[in-house]
């Protein structure tokens, strides 16, 4: 009767495979509850929102305070629906944030273009002078802005909440990184076929560019959806307020109805919730082209 004699060497191979797939399973065990952590820390707030949406006012006040409403009031949401011209709000809101997000994408689009593709003298140096705006904070340039609107008769109108927020340097620099990774021959088969630059532009390079568009139009979107600042200058009348300014009328001169605001704050994300599960893959494209979410 044969016997199977296993060396010490492979023994010792194979007890060091086994190791580190274990040390493996320990570390995806490990991120996935780091993750699962991060994301209940990050989901706190908007559960405590919803459920706060849903109780009496004498509920608000209790200590220690409940997380779940002892008696549900959905008509919390109607009260807070019909208390401002909630449905105007959110019209407003949308056609500015989309008008907004057309113009940024456009004239993103352009700039990039010209940046990735045009050879003129300074380019480079225009970049880099056009891309430290970035880290100009958008206070600074509030009150210069304001008084260009009020000198052109725009504060308190569509075209002084618009105009002013239609060009970005973030933009430019994400569609220039992608648009350098389109091969120039495409652009130089096109020209001796005796297409111009503008030809080139819609017919090869935007076709190509459609992540990147769709990541920017998105991303501007939701910035300009949570925008409160220039909104909050703008604006002096229900005709022209947006989402979040017009969450600020739930605040009373000495009381807060903190669950009618819940109500209306949970309303008002709904739409962020609904783009967001639309167009997840959009978002993981767009950190990755970027390397950072927005600003």
């Amino acid at each position: 009767m044969s016997s199977i004699v296993i060396k010490p060497e492979r023994l010792s191979i194979n007890q060091s495979l086994r190791r580190k797939q274990r040390n493996a399973c320990y570390r995806i065990l490990l991120t996935y509850l780091l993750l699962t952590i991060l994301a209940l820390i990050t989901l706190v707030p908007i559960i405590w929102m919803i459920l706060t949406a849903f109780k009496a006012e004498n509920e608000l006040s209790l200590v220690p305070p409940t997380w779940w409403p002892r008696v549900w009031q959905p008509e919390n949401f109607v009260q807070a629906w019909n208390f401002a011209p909630f449905g105007g709000y959110l019209l407003n809101t949308l056609f500015v944030a989309g008008s907004i997000t057309v113009l940024k994408t456009i004239t993103s689009a352009l700039a990039a273009y010209a940046f990735a593709r045009l050879r003129f003298p300074g380019r480079n140096g225009f970049f880099l002078l056009y891309l430290s705006t970035l880290i100009v904070p958008s206070q600074v340039t509030v009150i210069p802005l304001f008084i260009l609107m009020k000198d052109l008769s725009w504060v308190n109108t569509f075209q002084g909440l618009i105009i002013p927020q239609a060009f970005t340097a973030f933009g430019t620099f994400l569609l220039r990184q992608f648009f350098l990774t389109i091969p120039y021959e495409l652009e130089d088969a096109a020209r001796m076929d005796g297409a111009s630059r503008l030809r080139c532009f819609i017919q090869i390079i935007l076709p190509l560019s459609k992540t990147a568009l769709a990541t920017l139009a998105i991303f501007v979107f939701l910035m300009q959806w949570n925008n409160l600042l220039w909104p909050l200058i703008m604006s002096n009348g229900d005709a022209t307020a947006l989402i979040s300014v017009g969450l600020l009328s739930f605040r009373g001169e000495y009381a807060v109805s903190w669950n009618l605001l819940m109500a209306a704050a949970t309303l008002a994300i709904l739409p962020i919730a609904a783009l967001y599960i639309f167009a997840q893959r959009w978002f993981v494209r767009g950190i990755v082209i970027s390397g950072f979410g927005g600003r």
